[in-house]
């Protein structure tokens, strides 16, 4: 299997959402605020994903949005890969990316936030070099301000 990384454009933006929906409730149901869940509504994820095209990296498999990242500055604020390419390659893929994009960006470490429940997640970047830089609450982002999700901020040198 080929992975191709590249810059998303407007027409990945359903794809991006789809896999942004499943994946985020895949692994923050039961680990954020139910205010956070009310708001995480399919309908938000499209919005949200074609808003953010220019910060969105894409990894494809064939001609398939297979899995994205989203960096801002020295912050990779989201990797997901869909549920079929999971265990494929398409998120170290996507993880070198974002590590670069950060590098590139001017910064020697990058950040990111994990959900405390999401297991998951934190051993896939603990096995990457990544390392649990303790718990705080991420500002999730919501129309008219934030609401705080316990977390944990993973660090790496790039």
């Amino acid at each position: 299997m080929t992975v191709t990384v590249r810059p998303a454009v407007a027409g990945d933006s359903d794809g991006v959402a789809s896999i942004w929906y499943d994946g985020w409730r895949d692994g923050h149901l039961g680990h954020v605020p139910d205010e956070l869940v009310a708001v995480r509504t399919e309908e938000s994820f499209g919005t949200r994903a074609a808003q953010r095209v220019a910060d969105t990296t894409v990894a494809l498999v064939g001609d398939e949005v297979a899995g994205f990242v989203m960096v801002v500055g020295d912050e990779v604020e989201q990797v997901y890969v869909a549920r079929d390419h999971r265990g494929s390659g398409v998120a170290g893929a996507l993880l070198t990316e974002a590590e670069r994009q950060v590098k590139a960006n001017g910064h020697g470490e990058a950040w990111l936030a994990v959900a405390t429940g999401n297991g998951r997640a934190r051993r896939f970047y603990e096995r990457n070099g990544w390392a649990d830089g303790g718990a705080f609450d991420y500002p999730a982002a919501v129309e008219g301000g934030t609401i705080p999700v316990p977390c944990h901020r993973y660090v790496k040198s790039v």
